[in-house]
């Protein structure tokens, strides 16, 4: 199996609050992994390490390593752009820009310096398609984004992010906002996705995590207690503190 990051050793404070503590951990290419555990136990900033998004935040000091394809993402001499670009990010809440639904997926491909217009016409199509949100907006690319239902919002946040080929998407709970119509076609669009990139996903339902992951780590107090193949997290939880958790008796 294709290892893409290798993290060891990572902590992670915000001033004097420790956030994460000694996080070890593996993930793999082209599988869906979920980050599953009570909110406040470091899930969300762990996500955040991956595309280096906390580094906008003054008070924060981490050490450790993680490697993306053997190479550390935090050493000083790794371009932070390149590295944002090839791990996109999907956020809790649908953030379309105020412009079109074409705009709003060609506005990181123009950034990046693509000024040919068959070219973005072209990458703009199949994002939308690959966002499975084509079908619905084919006739209304000129639209405002913001006229979308909220669902067809977050698919095309989705669209924007992987328009921009990037290996990785992180997703922090990125159907918390939608309601359950819209949270299936999202689930089943990750299942999609996974052929073509990496899935890290923060996810408070179980239901999820156990539907759509191939890999489940559960958080706790910034540490990571327990992580192994989806199936076994929620069939045969080794450590008590998860089995409690996914079976609803805290969190």
């Amino acid at each position: 199996m294709n290892k893409l990051f290798s993290v060891s050793d990572v902590n992670l404070s915000y001033g004097d609050k420790h956030v994460l503590k000694d996080i070890n951990i593996d993930l793999y290419k082209n599988k869906v992994t979920a980050f599953i555990g009570p909110s406040g136990c470091g899930k969300s900033t762990f996500l955040r390490c991956f595309n280096r998004m906390n580094d906008l935040i003054d008070s924060c000091k981490i050490d450790g390593t993680i490697l993306m394809e053997n190479k550390d993402i935090y050493n000083k001499k790794y371009d932070v752009v390149d590295l944002r670009t090839n791990v996109g990010m999907v956020f809790q809440k649908p953030n379309p820009f105020m412009m079109s639904i074409y705009e709003n997926v060609a506005y990181g491909l123009k950034c990046s310096g693509i000024k040919d217009k068959k070219v973005l016409k072209q990458r703009v199509i199949n994002a939308l398609k690959q966002a499975a949100l084509y079908d619905e907006v084919s006739t209304r690319l000129n639209d405002s984004a913001l006229s979308l239902s909220g669902g067809q919002q977050q698919r095309l946040c989705i669209a924007r992010a992987i328009a921009m080929k990037p290996e990785v998407i992180l997703m922090d709970e990125p159907t918390s906002a939608l309601d359950p119509i819209a949270t299936a076609k999202i689930e089943e669009l990750i299942e999609e996705l996974k052929k073509d990139f990496t899935i890290i996903i923060v996810t408070h339902s179980m239901h999820q995590a156990s539907r759509i992951s191939d890999y489940t780590a559960f958080f706790l107090n910034g540490e990571i207690v327990e992580y192994d193949i989806t199936k076994n997290i929620f069939q045969n939880p080794k450590d008590i503190r998860c089995e409690n958790y996914i079976t609803g008796r805290f969190g």
